[in-house]
């Protein structure tokens, strides 16, 4: 049999049965539309989460205060000494060092003559607009500190300026942030969210400050960026000896950005692939709709099997052919399953906009080979039925 007269009789079998075609379709075309779009939105989260990191540098090495100890009931969290404003400045003078950003962390009141809102406040250095890539809006970031002390200034975030000033300008003007008074010296950029923390929304204030202000004894973290000739493995442990020396012993962490970024994308993989897994449920359906198609056909065309037989056809020439026709309906069906993933993805576009996706070429050939799997599977077994039905039982079915 030529390859000419199989083509034709696979595709004869398809469209004498139209609807019965264009059902089996739709199963692997919701199938594959449904691991596509759920693959895409997967890995846009992916990289929508690791860039929203990744804007706060990668060549960053977080100390913080703390040491976990395993112990017979868990791990225990020790620390002799808190981390101080000193520590920080020692840093600092390591070699290879680019900026050093202290942070403490609270939340109190900001008052702008008869308006009041209650943020988030960050105590930090005047290397944070370096290390974090910061874009000030207006003014200038929080400046180095004087004789050992930090002037009283506040940088506000945008969102927050707009909150308190409108479109008014705001350098200059004299707020109270925990009832204490600071002059606004800057405003910050746009920056957006991070995993729903709203970076805009934020009064900026010297560290220093900060301490007194929470009433702390110590920073909560130190950011350390360190330059891009330098490994983040050998800095970490020249960070490690420093902090040793000064406090006597290990009760600090680190965590290097390198190790939370490979730590994020590991578990954000591992999540894309179940959620795709759960779109391949419907690939699954699809996938039996063929299998339940083509073993109805091989019952339906039980004389016509016969009668190939009887003219010459070997048992693997009907086995090609009853699985060409499977490959053939899966095909069509991952074609038309990529026609429902671009309708999809411009709809989500319109009704989210901000949802992020990702659609990969790599995931389109995937999606049809897939497809193209799905049905040589489904069509094994009733390919191999015909393929054993004996010319002259066949011909007896008629």
């Amino acid at each position: 049999m030529r390859w000419q007269d199989g083509l034709r009789l696979t595709g004869s079998a398809l469209t004498s049965q139209p609807l019965r075609s264009l059902l089996t379709l739709l199963g692997v075309a919701v199938g594959i539309a449904a691991v596509a779009i759920l693959t895409a939105i997967g890995e846009g989260l992916r990289g929508y989460v690791l860039e929203s990191f990744a804007q706060f540098g990668t060549r960053v090495v977080t100390v913080r205060p703390g040491k976990i100890h395993t112990a017979g009931l868990g791990g225990l969290l020790a620390s002799v000494r808190p981390l101080a404003i000193a520590d920080a400045e020692a840093l600092r003078r390591l070699p290879h060092v680019e900026a050093v950003v202290p942070i403490i962390q609270g939340n109190g009141d900001i008052h702008s003559g008869a308006l009041n809102r209650r943020v988030d406040i960050l105590g930090s250095g005047h290397q944070l607009a370096t290390a974090w890539q910061v874009r000030m809006a207006l003014g200038q970031f929080l400046p180095a500190p004087r004789d050992g002390r930090s002037p009283p200034y506040v940088v506000l975030g945008h969102k927050l300026r707009e909150e308190l000033f409108g479109t008014a300008n705001p350098l200059g003007a004299l707020v109270r942030v925990g009832g204490t008074r600071f002059r606004v010296i800057g405003v910050m950029g746009r920056k957006g969210n991070l995993l729903g923390f709203d970076l805009d929304d934020i009064a900026y204030i010297p560290v220093d400050w900060a301490e007194s202000l929470f009433n702390r004894n110590g920073l909560v973290k130190v950011h350390v960026l360190f330059d891009t000739g330098t490994r983040a493995a050998p800095f970490a442990e020249r960070v490690r000896r420093l902090l040793v020396e000064r406090h006597g012993r290990e009760d600090f962490s680190l965590t290097s950005q390198d190790d939370l970024l490979g730590s994020l994308n590991r578990i954000l993989a591992t999540l894309t692939l179940g959620i795709a897994a759960l779109g391949g449920i419907s690939l699954l359906v699809g996938a039996v709709g063929i299998l339940t198609i083509m073993t109805t056909t091989v019952g339906e065309r039980s004389a016509e099997i016969g009668l190939l037989r009887a003219i010459g056809a070997a048992p693997r020439q009907v086995l090609g052919l009853f699985l060409a026709e499977a490959t053939l309906l899966s095909l069509l069906g991952g074609l038309l399953g990529l026609g429902l993933v671009g309708l999809l993805l411009v709809t989500l576009q319109e009704l989210a906009p901000g949802l992020p996706l990702r659609l990969s070429p790599a995931l389109v050939l995937l999606a049809l080979l897939l497809a193209a799997l799905v049905g040589v599977a489904a069509g094994l077994a009733p390919a191999r039925r015909a393929a054993r039905l004996r010319p002259v039982e066949a011909l007896r079915s008629e």
